[in-house]
């Protein structure tokens, strides 16, 4: 395989690094938004006699497994290296949507978006690591950026899709294009390297030897240890918090937001316009803060997105016109979805290869309980508050709240690392406390 000049050999090369994640991430957030797309049918689906309540819980089940899935794999991922951990996580990821097509009865239906979360939860920080290694460090934020607009995305097919063939098709059927993963994963094993490096040419010897003797397997077990300890405890905690305000909006949004758009008035086809618009803007947002981060201001560029989604959210609630009310879907977006992004960046920018995989899976692990309280939470909004906008508003709290936890941050010395004699000194990944 031909490197690029500076690509080490057993580092990824960017390109493909982001190619790779941004279709993995696609067809995962196909596999999340197709709950929301098809939220409308089955609400009419009698045989099932979902309400509401019932479709909050299947959104609540399938975050359920999402922390399971981000704290293993990316445990494993620092431990195992990202190819194997990322390879049965497709493999599991296709199964689980294969049974979600078969289901015969809403109880086999839920144990099946549980599993699904599962895969959803396992693959975002080990794409989100395999990315951030790979990447050019001067388009850091970009280059992760861009791999982690595959959710937005397969959002927006999800909602192509759910527009096109619904109502007139069982919605189980859209469950079926979810098997596609598999066809990835001997991409995966070609691409992705078996060991974690990160930037290994621009590090000196004994940086190099440090970290090698940290990564050891009877160390594994202290990654944890060290996120909570003197050094990172700060950052950790608010990068947990932040995450779960961030997950509040991103899945409470992806169940709900074609259904609140029907409560508003609005018949199926206009509700999906509404969510390919979200996507849309989650999509060109990331992108255009991502430039932004990576010119020194990734904190203010993710304060500012978590405000955007608080003002788009309440403008949907009232009565604009289509094209403003479309623009402000797609605020919402970036609010909600590139807003995650854009955190997630961060925990990978704040932490060196060998603690990246767990940080952020601990990180989304964590901050999968608001991905688990997102869609009960809107669910128990609309239902004790009967107005229509009642949803809207909801998503206001956390969005306020992440953009605080966000400002606490407070960024950490740059420590110079030992180079031998004549070497150039380099500094570690910034760090934040």
């Amino acid at each position: 395989m031909n490197l690029t000049p500076g690509t080490p050999a057993g580092r990824a090369r960017p390109g493909p690094a982001v190619a790779l994640g941004l279709v993995i991430l696609c067809i995962e957030g196909y596999d999340l938004f197709i709950l929301g797309a098809v939220g409308p049918s089955l609400l009419h689906h009698s045989d099932w006699d979902v309400t509401k309540s019932t479709l909050g819980l299947l959104g609540g089940i399938t975050a359920l497994g999402m922390p399971l899935g981000s704290v293993a794999a990316g445990w494993a991922g620092d431990r195992y290296g990202r190819r194997l951990p990322m390879a049965i996580s497709l493999a599991w990821l296709s199964l689980a949507m294969l049974l979600s097509a078969v289901a015969a009865d809403l109880a086999l239906f839920g144990t099946t978006r549980f599993l699904t979360g599962m895969g959803i939860g396992a693959l975002i920080p080990l794409v989100t690591a395999y990315v951030s290694e790979a990447a050019d460090p001067s388009r850091h934020s970009l280059h992760v950026g861009t791999a982690t607009t595959g959710l937005a995305i397969g959002g927006i097919v999800t909602g192509v899709v759910g527009r096109t063939l619904l109502p007139e098709w069982d919605f189980r059927t859209l469950f079926l294009f979810g098997v596609v993963p598999l066809v990835l994963i001997p991409v995966v094993w070609r691409l992705v390297p078996a060991v974690v490096q990160d930037h290994p040419a621009d590090a000196p010897a004994e940086v190099l030897a440090e970290t090698a003797r940290l990564a050891e397997p009877e160390k594994a077990g202290n990654r944890l240890r060290e996120l909570l300890g003197p050094r990172y405890r700060r950052s950790t905690l608010l990068f947990w918090a932040a995450t779960f305000s961030g997950l509040v909006i991103v899945y409470g949004a992806s169940t709900w937001l074609p259904t609140l758009m029907v409560d508003n008035g609005y018949d199926l086809s206009s509700s999906l316009e509404f969510s390919i618009a979200f996507n849309v803007g989650a999509v060109v947002g990331t992108l255009g803060a991502a430039l932004v981060a990576d010119r020194g201001l990734l904190k203010p560029a993710t304060i500012v997105s978590f405000l955007l989604a608080a003002v788009a959210m309440i403008t949907l609630s009232t009565p604009q016109s289509r094209p403003l009310l479309l623009a402000a879907s797609a605020v919402a977006g970036f609010g909600a979805l590139g807003t995650q992004a854009l955190v997630n960046i961060y925990v990978a920018h704040a932490h060196p290869a060998r603690l990246r995989g767990t940080a952020l899976g601990f990180s989304l692990g964590v901050g999968r309980v608001g991905a688990i309280v997102g869609p009960g939470y809107v669910a128990a909004v609309t239902v004790l508050i009967t107005s229509s906008k009642a949803g809207f508003y909801a998503f206001a709290v956390p969005a306020l709240l992440g953009a605080l936890l966000i400002g606490l941050l407070r960024p950490g010395r740059r420590v110079a690392a030992a180079a031998p004699a004549g070497a150039p000194t380099r500094a570690e990944p910034p760090l934040v406390q």
